[in-house]
């Protein structure tokens, strides 16, 4: 569900932004100025929230992006098997098997706290804490 758009030209450092069906945040860009018969372009360089791509566009300043709806929320983790973990949410106390991160496979253990994103209807780890 996106909730808003905007112009590239009114693109800062850290908004997230959708790229073909994926989000992205944008880690760098340029502005040029506008030409005598033409139109300002911006260079941006985005990385994807869900996968390790990355993106380097050049669109005109006029340019539409849609913003995504990234709700931030808490669980705490029932079990690990394997590369997944089996969460509550700490609201809803919903329960829900998730894939965790390679970064942070070994930070995360029975009972420990984490922070998950649900970008688009996906559901991401982003950070954990011990027990």
């Amino acid at each position: 569900m996106v909730l808003k758009i905007i112009d590239a030209s009114q693109l800062k450092l850290g908004n997230h932004i959708l790229i073909e069906g994926d989000a992205y945040i944008v880690k760098s860009m340029d502005i040029s100025k506008t030409g005598k018969h033409g139109h300002a372009k911006v260079r941006m360089e985005a990385f994807s929230i869900t996968s390790d791509k990355k993106k380097c566009l050049v669109v005109p300043g006029h340019e539409r992006f849609e913003v995504p709806l990234i709700e931030k929320k808490k669980a705490q983790v029932l079990s690990k098997s394997g590369s997944f973990a089996s969460l509550m949410d700490l609201e809803s106390f919903e329960n829900f098997d998730i894939e965790i991160p390679e970064n942070l496979k070994n930070e995360m253990s029975d009972g420990a706290a984490v922070e998950y994103w649900v970008v688009e209807g996906k559901k991401l780890i982003r950070s954990a804490t011990s027990a």
